[in-house]
């Protein structure tokens, strides 16, 4: 008996472990491994804006009376000013510039399938800069610019991926947004209320800029305002290339989502 009659089996088996192994991690990562954050909703517009900081030696109070003294302690420079800015909120309104913060998030999201197992794909960064102007109950300009070389996901596959052939970020570095209509919210929400409104403006995304028009939801809170939405995008319209590559394929459009955060300039 040759050496192929006595291990025949062996091999066969070999064989179909094969693709039955790929399966099983593809399935683990689509379901497991891949840990994609949920979309972001009214619950992360509210945490954000409610999130205070925590007390360190900047907040601390400087006590400078003498003993006995009764004059009014006044804080540190650099102390937390939220509830100071908030009572100015809402007894001057919100007319005025807002500068963006970095407590913003701006993400993409894709829906990917490993080998017939779906996933998602998202990737994030909070390195957005720009202003929004409001008169009245009016956003009458917005202009935001992103740094597309600081985004991120859980994959290095992927962040290469997207940094290389997909947004070309060597070529293309910033993504903008410019406001074309102004925002009209009907009137200025109560504290730690949202209010509901359309934005349209021009997306400018790997050079190519396209009118889009979204549902965004906003909030006044703490002296900061935080602006909610998202934005679907087709690959082809922004001249991107299909994501999909090796055993990982990907739908013809994705999602640009945000949760956006401004303080008085």
């Amino acid at each position: 008996m040759n050496f192929w009659q006595r291990h025949w089996k062996k091999f066969v088996i070999g064989i179909v472990a094969i693709p039955v192994l790929i399966l099983g991690v593809s399935f683990a990562y689509a379901k497991w491994w891949n840990d994609a954050p949920d979309k972001l909703d009214e619950d992360d517009l509210s945490h954000v804006l409610s999130d205070t900081t925590p007390d360190t030696a900047t907040d601390k109070v400087v006590t400078t009376q003498a003993p006995g003294d009764t004059t009014a302690e006044t804080p540190e420079s650099g102390a937390n000013t939220n509830t100071a800015a908030a009572d100015s909120s809402s007894s001057t309104g919100v007319d005025g510039t807002w500068n963006i913060t970095t407590d913003s998030v701006l993400r993409y999201r894709v829906t990917e399938s490993i080998n017939g197992f779906d996933t998602e794909g998202v990737g994030s960064t909070n390195q957005v800069t720009g202003a929004l102007t409001i008169s009245g109950t009016t956003a009458t300009a917005a202009d935001f610019t992103v740094d597309m070389t600081t985004f991120s996901s859980d994959e290095s596959r992927r962040d290469g991926q997207f940094n290389g052939r997909i947004m070309s970020v060597d070529e293309f570095p910033t993504a903008e947004f410019h406001l074309t209509s102004p925002i009209d919210f009907g009137s200025v929400p109560a504290e730690g209320t949202s209010i509901k409104a359309t934005a349209t403006g021009d997306l400018t995304l790997r050079g190519v800029t396209k009118s889009v028009t979204f549902e965004v939801t906003a909030q006044v809170q703490n002296g900061k305002i935080g602006v909610l939405g998202n934005i679907p995008v087709l690959f082809s319209d922004y001249d991107i290339p299909n994501p999909s590559f090796g055993t990982i394929s990907t739908e013809d459009n994705g999602l640009l989502e945000f949760v956006l955060v401004f303080e008085p300039a």
